[in-house]
């Protein structure tokens, strides 16, 4: 991450009440990075600081969506979805992991990252939908929220029993930010009526690397290497089992599989409407969890072997 977020004039969606709020919610993250980088830092300053981003952005949906009410936006029930997504289960995860270490460097800048990937992503697709009055296409195959409570208690039980992790379920709505270096695995499957269905495992490095545990001291081409493959087989393992807990899946064969970089998963991600996309903390790091059906097959993307980079 750089020395601090800069504003862009993407981000500028036409409307003052939110663009105003969007650049406020940037001013404060700012600050925050400043805070965090200070060795000599306060833990009620930060505290403060963390309480203020959080009132500021649920003030900021409160008004954003009266604002699409008012003009009878189309969309305005999913884009309500998304922000109480964030409200209720991505912020207590990250506020709770600032807690847990004491508002360390490292966790403050967790924080800031997947708040800030979440505002730009958030801004840049659905949000520019309200002057268009289009739906969020991205959103529209989204399964209800108690079919969604079943999987992501299936997935937590699958880390926990593959894994002996403690998972906490951080989004129900992953856009595809960035959250970390990480693999990106994508395995797809095919069926009897000929869909196509996609499995997308994201592993944070550092999960990996726990997995694998202190067989890893040096990081070198190597070590890379070897996580790659892990992070493979785990992906496989792991949709398998996903399968076997759903009568719909079980028939599914499976025909392709890749290693992505992020830059690979994103533009693959980005053009799709998922059933799932659920974003755990493992405790060990991050874990996103997607799946997207469609009707026709597309082309796939040149598989990759390493660890993604930092954009």
């Amino acid at each position: 991450m750089g020395n601090r977020l800069m504003w862009d004039e993407r981000y500028n969606v036409g409307v003052d009440i939110i663009d105003r709020e969007h650049k406020k919610l940037f001013s404060i993250l700012n600050k925050l990075f400043e805070m965090g980088r200070k060795k000599e830092k306060s833990h009620f300053a930060c505290q403060e600081a963390i309480k203020y981003f959080r009132n500021h952005a649920l003030r900021h949906f409160t008004d954003e969506e009266a604002y699409m009410a008012s003009i009878h936006y189309p969309g305005l029930d999913t884009h309500r979805r998304i922000h109480k997504d964030f409200r209720e289960q991505m912020l207590p995860v990250l506020e709770n992991e600032l807690e847990q270490t004491g508002f360390c460097a490292s966790s403050v800048q967790h924080f800031i990252g997947v708040c800030a990937g979440w505002l730009i992503g958030h801004t840049l697709i659905e949000d520019h939908l309200i002057v268009s009055s289009s739906p969020i296409k991205h959103w529209e195959k989204l399964l209800p929220e108690d079919e969604q409570a079943v999987m992501g208690q299936t997935i937590a039980c699958l880390l926990h029993g593959m894994f002996r992790l403690e998972p906490r379920l951080v989004s129900s709505c992953y856009t595809g930010e960035k959250f970390g270096d990480g693999f990106y695995c994508r395995l797809v499957y095919s069926g009897r009526d000929k869909k196509q269905w996609e499995f997308f495992l994201l592993f944070e490095e550092q999960l990996i690397g726990s997995l694998v545990g202190n067989v890893v001291t040096v990081k070198s081409e190597a070590t890379d290497t070897m996580l790659s493959h892990v992070a493979k087989y785990a992906a496989k393992q792991f949709a398998e089992r996903v399968k076997r807990h759903f009568s719909s899946l079980k028939e599914l064969k499976m025909t392709e599989e890749h290693l992505l970089t992020y830059e690979q998963f994103y533009k693959l991600y980005e053009h799709q409407s998922p059933q799932y996309s659920l974003l755990f903390d493992t405790g060990k790091g991050y874990f996103a969890y997607c799946m997207t059906v469609s009707a026709s097959s597309r082309p796939s993307p040149s598989a990759s072997v390493s660890a993604a980079t930092h954009l």
